[in-house]
């Protein structure tokens, strides 16, 4: 079962980036409105959780080549693909408005699955 979920996880990446553009272009009015302090700091979480699968996914896809470019390039498409995202919230999207912490939560997230994902190959070497 790993071995499946690692040998697509390129397909997976994309499947995530999809529905990650579906949540971004959904307009407001159909995002529930909690209170200002819960949305601070449990959109922000969304943010660095959506984004952690993201990029994870997306470095699981080429870590197989072993090079440290294809890691790097996984992270900041990532990172970019976050930031073109709210900028097309603010342009683009209905009843949507961007906001550079969520550039910085979705770039928490991608830090961390990077983190993770290279912990990981470190653990996986170890005991291989």
């Amino acid at each position: 079962m790993i071995k499946r979920i690692i040998h697509n996880a390129g397909i997976a990446a994309l499947i995530w980036a999809a529905f990650i553009f579906v949540l971004c272009a959904t307009p407001g009015r159909y995002i529930p409105s909690p209170s200002w302090l819960e949305i601070l700091s449990f959109d922000k979480f969304v943010h660095a959780s959506v984004f952690f699968v993201l990029c994870g996914l997306g470095i699981v896809s080429v870590a197989s080549r072993n090079g440290f470019l294809f890691i790097a390039g996984v992270f900041f498409s990532c990172v970019l693909y976050g930031a073109a995202l709210e900028w097309m919230q603010a342009h683009w999207f209905s009843e949507r408005s961007a906001d550079v912490l969520d550039i910085a939560a979705n770039t928490v997230g991608c830090l961390m699955a990077l983190l993770f994902t290279g912990r990981l190959r470190r653990l996986q070497s170890q005991y291989v």
